[in-house]
Order: structure tokens, then sequence, then C-alpha cells
């Protein structure tokens, strides 16, 4: 008689479960957020603009009517954190007393003005032919300190690449300065000024508190932030359609992460702590992301589902997506086999070549070690509507994608509930 009663409350339970599930998560409500954050009113959310300010108002106020709490009980969703805007006026530079032409320095820095030589207590390093560039540079913009970095000269090519990197940045009272040059000097001098603007960037975030385990994180994220307007294609087209909405990128994944914190408040059953967050600046460098996953210590961090661009069929058809950094972990595992019986399929990323792992927002804290994955469908090699103005909620499944978000619900109930823990990422090949 027992095992009767158990078993018809499990029925029972399973029942109203599916039925919360439909019932919450349903197209109507998909097609209403995704197509307010894709409509032409957004001005293609991109940073800086009116556009995505009202983006990160019609958050907010679906994080509210959801009945989310705010990020550390601030009163505000939205997550504020200061950028500087540098360009460069000068550079004098001076290796061994030997003039160093303007092009060949490069100079991290949030401050107008840095002079330096060889007594201001620089650490002197090199990035030596062969190394890997872009980590060698992450490594030392990164570090909470004072660096003259020189680079050879087999990076010529790439090393005008540094420039697009430092336009926009976090305030810090470091400099870091990248000079490229073959000779190891004993005495050296830096000059460099900016003209330096502050800017406001903004994520949007609402938790709800776990119950038993309310110091252990499950985040569900996707950047809310596109390219805005633009008069002319990348090939210098004129474009009849100037506004860029990115119905799919990523209006997309932030439906799905809004969907999910009012699926997850209505289930109240959440073990750990859930937190939903709205990135800004992805487009840009990913900074949104960055400050964010600075509010953490990574091991408290238990699993991040990362949406991105998940508005049409994946290369399977529908019914089915992919994890990016599948063999890194394994979540993708854990949220499959919560699947049993559904008919959706989650597959490794068929696009490997592309290091999607490390180019969205599950990046950051990924680096750290975090089970951080992305799930997207988008047919990398193929999409027709990346990054073009033609990026319109016209283009989408909602259908497909609304069952998408609904697996996506289901996948982490163990995770959420805390009976779930995926392994972490393996770091001791990074830097």
């Amino acid at each position: 008689m027992k095992y009767s009663f158990l078993l018809l409350g499990l029925l029972i339970a399973g029942t109203a479960c599916a039925q919360n599930l439909d019932k919450v998560i349903n197209v109507k409500d998909v097609e209403r957020i995704e197509r307010t954050l894709s409509s032409d009113e957004m001005e293609g959310r991109r940073t800086f603009t009116p556009g995505i300010d009202k983006a990160a108002a019609f958050i907010a106020e679906e994080f509210k009517k959801a009945g989310l709490q705010t990020w550390n009980n601030s009163g505000s969703y939205l997550q504020e954190f200061p950028m500087v805007r540098t360009k460069f006026i000068s550079a004098n530079t001076m290796l061994d007393g030997i003039s160093v032409d303007s092009r060949d320095v490069i100079v991290f820095t949030t401050q107008a003005e840095v002079k330096m030589n060889e007594q201001s207590g620089y650490e002197k390093v090199m990035i030596g032919k062969g190394a890997s560039f872009n980590t060698e540079v992450r490594k030392y913009i990164n570090a909470k300190k004072n660096y003259l970095v020189l680079v050879d000269t087999s990076f010529a090519k790439t090393f005008g690449g540094l420039v697009r990197m430092k336009g926009t940045m976090f305030k810090s009272e470091f400099n870091t300065i990248f000079v490229l040059a073959n000779l190891d000097p004993k005495s050296y001098s830096v000059e460099a000024k900016h003209e330096i603007t502050e800017l406001k960037l903004a994520n949007v975030v609402g938790v709800i508190p776990g119950k038993s385990k309310k110091n252990e994180y499950v985040i569900f994220s996707g950047h809310y932030d596109h390219l805005g307007i633009m008069g002319k294609d990348r090939q210098g087209n004129v474009l009849t359609d100037s506004i860029f909405n990115g119905a799919n990128d990523d209006a997309a994944g932030t439906t799905a992460m809004i969907m999910l914190s009012k699926y997850f408040k209505a289930e109240a059953n959440n073990e750990r702590t859930l937190v939903f967050a709205a990135f800004t600046a992805e487009e840009v460098g990913g900074y949104g992301a960055t400050y964010f996953s600075r509010q953490f210590k990574a091991e408290d961090v238990k699993a991040m589902f990362n949406i991105e661009m998940i508005g049409t069929e994946s290369k399977w058809g529908t019914n089915s997506a992919y994890i990016t950094g599948y063999e890194k972990t394994d979540m993708g595992k854990i949220l499959q086999a919560n699947l049993e019986g559904t008919g959706f399929t989650f597959h490794p990323d068929p696009y490997p070549d592309q290091q999607l792992f490390y180019r969205s927002d599950n990046a950051t804290l990924a680096r750290l070690g975090v089970p951080a994955h992305t799930i997207s469908t988008s047919k990398m090699d193929i999409e027709p509507h990346y990054h073009k103005a033609s990026d319109e909620i016209g283009t989408l499944d909602l259908e497909n994608m609304t069952r998408i978000i609904r697996a996506i619900a289901l996948s982490s109930r163990g995770i959420v509930s805390g009976k779930e823990t995926p392994s972490r990422v393996d770091v001791s090949g990074l830097r």
C-alpha cells in the first residue's frame, strides 16, 4: 500500500511538472518576448545607445513580473559597471636610445598620460617567436600588474590587431605596454597620451535563491546586445534596411533565459541558487560576461547554461541542439540523460574548428574550471542571416525554439535540484 501511494505521488508530481512546463513555457509568450527584443524600436540593441537601454528596461520588467530578486538585494536588476574608451593621441618610445615608431607601440591604459622607464617598476617580459600570441596578450592585459611586453617582429602582421582590443576597457590603475621589437633593452622609456572617456554598461540580472544550497550557483544567460544601426554592410554596400535586429543573435537566447526564469520561479523547488543574466557588450568584447563572472568564486558556480542563437533548426533538424565544449565536462551527458524519452537530442559541437567554446559568454567562467557551456542550433558554416540586417523574427522557427527552451528546463532539473553536479573543465593546459 505504501509503495502504491508513493508511485501515485510521483505520477502526480510528474504530471504537474509537465503541465507547468507547457503552461509557462508556451509559444505565445516566447513570441511576445522575442518580438519585443528584436523590434525596430530597440534599434538593434547596440551598446551605448538608447535602444539597448530600452531592451534592458524591458528585461528588468519581465524579471519583476516573474518575482525574481535582485542581485545582492541591490534593489535594481541592472548590474551597472564603468568602462573606459581610449583614443590614442601620441607616444614617444625609446629603447637603448633608439626611437621606436609609434605604430609599433600599443599601450593598454585607462589613464590620460603614461610615463615610464626602466626605474618605474614595470616588469619586462617577451612574447617570442612561435608563442601563442593571443594567449600571451590576454595573460598580460588581464594581470593586475604593470608590464612592458616586447613582441617579436614575427608577429608584425597581427600586432596591429591589438588596437581593436584596447578601444574599450575596464577601468584600471595598471598599464600594459606592447612594443614590437627584436631587442632586450637595458634602458627604455615610454610617454603616451590618450583621450579618455568613461562610459556605463549594464547587465540585467535576476535571482531565485536556493532552498538548502544558497551558496551554490547555477547560471542561465544570454547576451542582449547586437550590432545596432548601420548604413552599409561589411562589404560597403548601402543597405535599404539599416537596423540589425538580431532576432536570433541573441534575442533568441535572451528570450530563452527569461522564459526559464519564469518556469523555475513557478516550480519553486530549486535547492541551488539560480541566477538569470542578460549580458551586455558581447559583440564588442564580452565585457558584460567578464564583469559578471568576477562577482563569483569560480568553485561556487556549479554550472552555466549560456544560450545563443536557438531560433533556427540545427544541422540535425528540429528537436535538437548542440553544446559547445561537450567533451570538456560530463554536463552534456547529464542533460541528455534527463531527456530520455522526450525525443530531444543534445549533440556535441559540430564546428570545433571555429572554437565556439571560447568565443561566447561562457568562456570567462569556463577558463576558471566552471562547467560553463553554450547551447545553440546555429549552423555556423552556412547560417544565412548571421550578423546581417535580415536576422529578423520572420526567419525563426518559434515552435521549435519553444521546444528547445523546454528541453533546457527539463535537462537541467538534476543540476537545479542539487542532485547532479557536472565535472569541472580541466584548466591545466590554459594560461
